[in-house]
């Protein structure tokens, strides 16, 4: 953990690591046979992994997915030895010994990674773990379709690995009803019947919700985990987990024609009171939130205005006349949550949660050993 985040601070993340723990169990009781594993990738989405994937082991999670090596690293000093740790980036050259010493499984990408990788699995004479990625339509990451032909003509090419799962990717999950959902299910399920022995993985947070044909062997939630909103224009059957707040620096109390912050973008209309809160896009709160944003003192949201900057944001308190420095203004939260924040600010939940920079004061609630950070 970056040790800004464990000294004093003007404002706080909250992580309720019981949250996380319970929106697990919620989807993984929505599965009939298929077992549901933890996306832990770019730091548990910006929110910790040294507590998330902890917390998810205890709840029995057992199959953890990263996106390159060095996270694999840090997910496996974290996590019991019978975890799996799947590297989603592949197995790049020169990376082949140090998968081995920690018992990371490569998800390999394409023949070249499979060839390298079963060379050194026969050259230590011993079946290495690896789970085989096919592109079906997100043309991003995977065996392209020429490769995924050759592979499934030809599947003693395995035969030096333990091939884990067989898996792909949605890109539309979240749509349900997207053509092409169920054409990347009809081309995984061609592909996969090349290897009728081995186990398969396609669901995405979405692609939970779109019903047992897509579960498969194994699921792969990210993003539901950490309380955002796997549907669109659905109510969230999740739990939000994380608080964002800041605290009051200073009340101004200014009369027209006078400005607010950089640009002079906002002109007060009457006699207003702004409360500047610490907290700014150098803390990953985004600066599209300048003059649009919203936030909550006590029991009433305010607005943002003028421009979000570096350290601060300003709000217009005139409405709370009790304000003052020092109170505790929430950004983002129950009353908040993460997909508003982004609706908001004219991005997606991914992104507010995994910008969240290494300033905040960061308190852990819940889960095994919580404590403050």
């Amino acid at each position: 953990m970056d040790p800004l985040s464990a000294r004093p601070s003007q404002s706080v993340l909250t992580v309720d690591l019981d949250a996380i723990v319970a929106n697990y169990r919620t989807l993984a009781a929505r599965l009939k046979g298929a077992a549901c594993a933890g996306v832990v990738k770019a730091d548990a989405y910006g929110l910790g992994v040294h507590r998330v994937a902890p917390a998810l082991a205890a709840a029995g999670c057992r199959e953890f997915f990263v996106a390159h090596l060095g996270e694999g690293l840090a997910v496996r000093e974290v996590t019991p030895r019978d975890a799996r740790v799947y590297v989603l980036h592949g197995l790049l050259a020169g990376e082949e010994d140090e998968f081995r010493a920690s018992s990371l499984t490569p998800v390999l990408n394409d023949l070249e990674q499979i060839a390298r990788w079963s060379a050194v699995a026969k050259s230590r004479g011993m079946r290495l773990p690896a789970a085989v990625h096919v592109d079906t339509g997100m043309s991003r990451l995977g065996l392209p379709a020429a490769e995924a032909k050759t592979l499934a003509a030809d599947p003693s090419r395995l035969e030096a690995l333990d091939v884990r799962y067989v898996m792909s990717h949605l890109a539309c999950a979240e749509e349900t009803g997207n053509p092409l959902n169920p054409a990347q299910l009809a081309e995984f399920t061609r592909f996969r019947q090349a290897f009728p022995q081995l186990k398969a993985s396609l669901a995405n947070s979405s692609g939970i919700f779109l019903g047992p044909a897509y579960h498969f062997d194994l699921v792969r939630p990210g993003c539901a985990l950490y309380g955002i909103n796997p549907l669109l224009q659905q109510p969230n059957p999740l739990r939000q987990v994380a608080r964002l707040e800041g605290k009051i620096l200073q009340i101004h109390e200014v009369d027209p024609p006078r400005t607010v912050g950089y640009g002079a973008t906002h002109r007060v209309a009457g006699r207003t009171r702004i409360a500047t809160v610490a907290a700014g896009y150098a803390d990953g709160w985004p600066r599209s939130l300048s003059s649009r944003g919203s936030a909550f003192i006590g029991d009433s949201r305010v607005p943002v205005i003028g421009r979000v900057s570096m350290d601060l944001t300003t709000l217009d308190v005139t409405a709370v006349p009790a304000a003052k420095a020092g109170d505790t203004v929430e950004l983002m939260g129950e009353r908040i949550p993460v997909d508003e924040v982004a609706e908001t600010a004219g991005t997606i939940g991914y992104e507010i949660l995994t910008r969240l920079g290494a300033r905040y004061h960061r308190v852990y609630t819940g889960g095994p050993a919580a404590a403050a950070q």
